[in-house]
């Protein structure tokens, strides 16, 4: 089984629990946070202010995650407004929590957010 394999069986979970490495300490700093997969990749967001997890990932990509009672780790980055895989992150995520939306209600849900992606 790959760990491909592992995340399709989890993302079902509500929740992911991620650990990103202190942009100041180096000590593991953890937040619970939505999340959905897709296609062997994890996809995060967050609205408003960059909080202290994304700006750890800006310093040090590595992260490590729970969701259920599954561990990965795997790299982190920003993903750009307007691309492919930015629209396609909004959907997933948004219709993982609140079901199928038009692109006007998807685009106004996400207009203040920064999307993110892990790759295993």
């Amino acid at each position: 089984m790959t760990c491909k394999d592992d995340l399709a069986r989890v993302a079902s979970e509500k929740h992911i629990h991620l650990t990103t490495r202190g942009r100041k300490t180096g000590k593991p700093h953890t937040v619970e946070l939505w999340f959905a997969a897709d296609n062997g990749k994890v996809y995060l967001s967050h609205e408003g202010k960059e909080t202290d997890w994304m700006k750890n990932i800006k310093k040090n990509s590595e992260v490590s995650f729970e969701i259920g009672v599954k561990s990965f780790t795997g790299k982190a980055r920003y993903l750009e407004d307007h691309t492919d895989e930015a629209e396609m992150a909004k959907a997933v995520l948004y219709e993982k929590y609140y079901g199928k939306g038009t692109k006007e209600v998807i685009e106004d849900w996400f207009s203040l957010s920064g999307l993110l992606v892990i790759e295993l």
